[in-house]
Protein backbone atom coordinates (compact mmCIF):
# COMPACT_ATOMS: atom_id res chain seq x y z
CA UNK A 1 0.00 0.00 0.00
CA UNK A 2 2.83 2.40 0.93
CA UNK A 3 4.63 1.75 -2.37
CA UNK A 4 1.49 2.31 -4.43
CA UNK A 5 0.96 5.68 -2.75
CA UNK A 6 4.61 6.61 -3.18
CA UNK A 7 4.60 5.81 -6.89
CA UNK A 8 1.72 8.21 -7.40
CA UNK A 9 3.58 11.14 -5.83
CA UNK A 10 4.83 13.96 -8.00
CA UNK A 11 8.02 15.79 -7.08
CA UNK A 12 8.76 19.36 -8.15
CA UNK A 13 12.40 20.45 -8.20
CA UNK A 14 13.55 24.01 -8.87
CA UNK A 15 17.07 24.37 -10.18
CA UNK A 16 16.55 21.01 -11.87
CA UNK A 17 19.16 21.72 -14.55
CA UNK A 18 21.89 22.33 -11.95
CA UNK A 19 24.32 19.77 -10.54
CA UNK A 20 22.28 18.79 -7.47
CA UNK A 21 18.98 19.15 -9.31
CA UNK A 22 20.08 16.59 -11.90
CA UNK A 23 21.12 14.09 -9.23
CA UNK A 24 17.87 14.54 -7.31
CA UNK A 25 15.86 14.12 -10.49
CA UNK A 26 17.71 10.98 -11.48
CA UNK A 27 17.27 9.41 -8.04
CA UNK A 28 13.57 10.22 -7.66
CA UNK A 29 12.89 8.93 -11.21
CA UNK A 30 14.72 5.68 -10.39
CA UNK A 31 12.53 5.26 -7.30
CA UNK A 32 9.31 5.55 -9.30
CA UNK A 33 8.34 9.17 -8.71
CA UNK A 34 7.13 11.56 -11.38
CA UNK A 35 9.33 14.68 -11.52
CA UNK A 36 8.53 18.18 -12.74
CA UNK A 37 11.74 20.14 -13.26
CA UNK A 38 11.78 23.94 -13.06
CA UNK A 39 14.67 25.74 -14.75
CA UNK A 40 15.84 29.27 -15.58
CA UNK A 41 17.88 27.97 -18.50
CA UNK A 42 16.90 29.22 -21.94
CA UNK A 43 18.03 26.09 -23.76
CA UNK A 44 15.73 23.17 -24.49
CA UNK A 45 16.34 20.01 -22.50
CA UNK A 46 15.46 16.55 -23.76
CA UNK A 47 13.24 14.21 -21.81
CA UNK A 48 14.69 10.78 -21.03
CA UNK A 49 14.78 8.22 -18.20
CA UNK A 50 17.08 10.41 -16.07
CA UNK A 51 15.48 13.78 -16.80
CA UNK A 52 12.28 15.26 -15.35
CA UNK A 53 9.09 13.87 -16.85
CA UNK A 54 8.20 17.48 -17.62
CA UNK A 55 10.32 20.63 -17.94
CA UNK A 56 8.96 24.05 -16.94
CA UNK A 57 10.85 27.25 -17.78
CA UNK A 58 10.37 30.20 -15.45
CA UNK A 59 11.98 33.43 -14.20
CA UNK A 60 12.22 34.96 -10.74
CA UNK A 61 9.37 37.38 -10.14
CA UNK A 62 6.99 35.23 -12.17
CA UNK A 63 6.34 32.55 -9.55
CA UNK A 64 2.59 33.21 -9.55
CA UNK A 65 2.38 32.03 -13.18
CA UNK A 66 3.47 28.54 -12.07
CA UNK A 67 0.40 27.80 -9.97
CA UNK A 68 -1.10 25.32 -12.46
CA UNK A 69 2.11 23.23 -12.28
CA UNK A 70 2.45 23.54 -8.49
CA UNK A 71 -1.07 22.12 -8.06
CA UNK A 72 0.16 18.81 -9.53
CA UNK A 73 3.00 18.50 -7.01
CA UNK A 74 3.02 16.57 -3.73
CA UNK A 75 6.60 17.37 -2.65
CA UNK A 76 8.20 20.63 -3.82
CA UNK A 77 11.99 20.91 -3.39
CA UNK A 78 13.26 24.50 -3.64
CA UNK A 79 16.80 24.03 -4.85
CA UNK A 80 17.50 27.02 -7.12
CA UNK A 81 20.05 29.67 -6.23
CA UNK A 82 23.09 31.68 -7.25
CA UNK A 83 26.59 32.09 -5.78
CA UNK A 84 28.28 35.20 -7.12
CA UNK A 85 31.43 36.71 -5.58
CA UNK A 86 30.93 40.16 -7.15
CA UNK A 87 30.84 43.08 -4.71
CA UNK A 88 28.48 45.08 -6.93
CA UNK A 89 25.18 46.23 -5.43
CA UNK A 90 23.32 44.41 -8.20
CA UNK A 91 24.77 41.12 -6.98
CA UNK A 92 23.36 41.68 -3.48
CA UNK A 93 19.96 42.45 -5.01
CA UNK A 94 20.06 39.38 -7.27
CA UNK A 95 21.20 37.09 -4.44
CA UNK A 96 18.39 38.26 -2.16
CA UNK A 97 15.80 38.02 -4.94
CA UNK A 98 16.80 34.54 -6.18
CA UNK A 99 18.08 32.83 -3.02
CA UNK A 100 15.51 34.24 -0.61
CA UNK A 101 12.49 36.16 -1.89
CA UNK A 102 11.78 33.82 -4.80
CA UNK A 103 11.78 30.80 -2.49
CA UNK A 104 9.51 32.61 -0.05
CA UNK A 105 7.05 33.34 -2.87
CA UNK A 106 7.06 29.64 -3.77
CA UNK A 107 6.42 28.77 -0.13
CA UNK A 108 3.44 31.10 0.10
CA UNK A 109 2.00 29.86 -3.20
CA UNK A 110 2.35 26.24 -2.12
CA UNK A 111 0.74 27.04 1.22
CA UNK A 112 -2.31 28.47 -0.58
CA UNK A 113 -2.48 25.37 -2.79
CA UNK A 114 -2.23 23.03 0.21
CA UNK A 115 -5.12 24.81 1.92
CA UNK A 116 -7.45 24.25 -1.04
CA UNK A 117 -6.14 20.85 -2.18
CA UNK A 118 -8.55 17.92 -2.19
CA UNK A 119 -5.73 15.37 -2.42
CA UNK A 120 -5.45 12.76 0.34
CA UNK A 121 -1.66 13.14 0.18
CA UNK A 122 -0.29 15.78 2.56
CA UNK A 123 1.68 18.45 0.69
CA UNK A 124 5.36 18.91 1.53
CA UNK A 125 7.83 21.67 0.74
CA UNK A 126 11.58 21.31 1.33
CA UNK A 127 13.67 24.49 1.20
CA UNK A 128 17.43 24.40 0.63
CA UNK A 129 18.89 27.20 2.77
CA UNK A 130 22.54 26.03 3.27
CA UNK A 131 24.72 26.21 6.38
CA UNK A 132 25.71 29.69 5.14
CA UNK A 133 22.50 30.70 6.92
CA UNK A 134 24.67 30.94 10.04
CA UNK A 135 28.23 29.89 9.19
CA UNK A 136 30.63 31.86 6.94
CA UNK A 137 30.76 31.05 3.22
CA UNK A 138 33.35 33.70 2.22
CA UNK A 139 30.61 35.41 0.22
CA UNK A 140 28.65 38.21 2.00
CA UNK A 141 25.80 38.45 -0.53
CA UNK A 142 25.27 34.68 -0.39
CA UNK A 143 25.36 34.65 3.42
CA UNK A 144 22.86 37.51 3.68
CA UNK A 145 20.42 35.87 1.26
CA UNK A 146 20.68 32.46 2.96
CA UNK A 147 20.26 34.01 6.40
CA UNK A 148 17.13 35.79 5.18
CA UNK A 149 15.44 32.71 3.69
CA UNK A 150 16.47 30.66 6.72
CA UNK A 151 14.74 33.08 9.10
CA UNK A 152 11.69 33.38 6.86
CA UNK A 153 11.25 29.59 6.74
CA UNK A 154 11.73 29.22 10.50
CA UNK A 155 9.17 31.88 11.35
CA UNK A 156 6.77 30.61 8.70
CA UNK A 157 6.85 27.09 10.10
CA UNK A 158 6.55 28.12 13.74
CA UNK A 159 3.72 30.58 13.13
CA UNK A 160 1.57 28.35 10.89
CA UNK A 161 -2.13 28.18 11.71
CA UNK A 162 -3.48 24.84 12.89
CA UNK A 163 -5.41 24.24 9.65
CA UNK A 164 -2.35 24.56 7.42
CA UNK A 165 -0.22 22.44 9.77
CA UNK A 166 -2.58 19.55 9.03
CA UNK A 167 -2.18 20.04 5.28
CA UNK A 168 1.44 21.14 4.77
CA UNK A 169 4.81 19.81 5.93
CA UNK A 170 7.75 22.22 5.85
CA UNK A 171 11.32 20.93 5.91
CA UNK A 172 14.56 22.87 5.85
CA UNK A 173 17.59 21.42 4.05
CA UNK A 174 20.92 22.52 5.53
CA UNK A 175 23.75 21.63 3.14
CA UNK A 176 27.49 21.91 3.60
CA UNK A 177 29.84 22.48 0.64
CA UNK A 178 29.28 20.02 -2.20
CA UNK A 179 30.96 19.88 -5.60
CA UNK A 180 29.07 21.69 -8.36
CA UNK A 181 29.52 24.19 -11.17
CA UNK A 182 29.08 26.96 -8.61
CA UNK A 183 31.49 25.36 -6.13
CA UNK A 184 34.06 23.15 -7.90
CA UNK A 185 36.06 22.66 -4.67
CA UNK A 186 33.11 21.38 -2.64
CA UNK A 187 33.88 18.51 -0.28
CA UNK A 188 30.79 16.33 -0.72
CA UNK A 189 29.67 14.75 -3.99
CA UNK A 190 26.22 15.77 -5.36
CA UNK A 191 25.31 12.08 -5.63
CA UNK A 192 25.99 11.59 -1.90
CA UNK A 193 23.99 14.71 -1.03
CA UNK A 194 21.01 13.71 -3.20
CA UNK A 195 20.95 10.25 -1.60
CA UNK A 196 20.87 11.79 1.88
CA UNK A 197 18.07 14.15 0.88
CA UNK A 198 16.06 11.29 -0.63
CA UNK A 199 16.54 9.21 2.54
CA UNK A 200 14.61 11.87 4.46
CA UNK A 201 11.48 11.34 2.33
CA UNK A 202 9.68 9.39 5.05
CA UNK A 203 11.34 11.21 7.95
CA UNK A 204 9.29 13.45 10.22
CA UNK A 205 12.30 15.64 11.03
CA UNK A 206 12.03 19.31 10.15
CA UNK A 207 15.78 19.75 9.67
CA UNK A 208 17.65 17.80 6.99
CA UNK A 209 21.32 18.43 7.78
CA UNK A 210 24.01 17.14 5.42
CA UNK A 211 27.44 18.52 6.22
CA UNK A 212 30.99 17.36 7.02
CA UNK A 213 31.12 20.05 9.73
CA UNK A 214 30.09 18.63 13.15
CA UNK A 215 29.38 22.17 14.39
CA UNK A 216 26.44 22.39 11.97
CA UNK A 217 24.65 19.55 13.77
CA UNK A 218 24.87 21.49 17.03
CA UNK A 219 24.34 25.09 15.97
CA UNK A 220 21.31 24.69 13.71
CA UNK A 221 19.08 22.67 16.07
CA UNK A 222 19.87 25.22 18.81
CA UNK A 223 18.98 28.11 16.50
CA UNK A 224 15.70 26.46 15.53
CA UNK A 225 14.90 25.74 19.18
CA UNK A 226 15.34 29.39 20.15
CA UNK A 227 13.25 30.46 17.14
CA UNK A 228 10.54 28.07 18.32
CA UNK A 229 10.60 29.56 21.83
CA UNK A 230 10.48 33.07 20.41
CA UNK A 231 7.45 32.21 18.28
CA UNK A 232 5.71 30.67 21.30
CA UNK A 233 6.15 33.99 23.09
CA UNK A 234 4.64 35.77 20.09
CA UNK A 235 1.64 33.40 20.15
CA UNK A 236 1.16 33.96 23.86
CA UNK A 237 1.42 37.73 23.46
CA UNK A 238 -1.11 37.72 20.60
CA UNK A 239 -3.60 35.74 22.65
Amino acid sequence: MINSIKNKKTIGITGASGTLGKELTKLFRQKGYKVIGFTHSKKDYEINLESPNEWVKWECGQESTLKKYLKKIDILILNHGIYNLSRENSNYENSIEINALSKFKFLNLFEDIALTSESLIKKEIWINTSEAEILPALNPSYEISKSLIGQLVSFKKNLLDKDIKERLIIKKIILGPFKSELNPIGIMSPKFVSKKIFDSTNSKNYLIIISPNPLTYIVFPLKEFFNFLYCQIIYKYKS
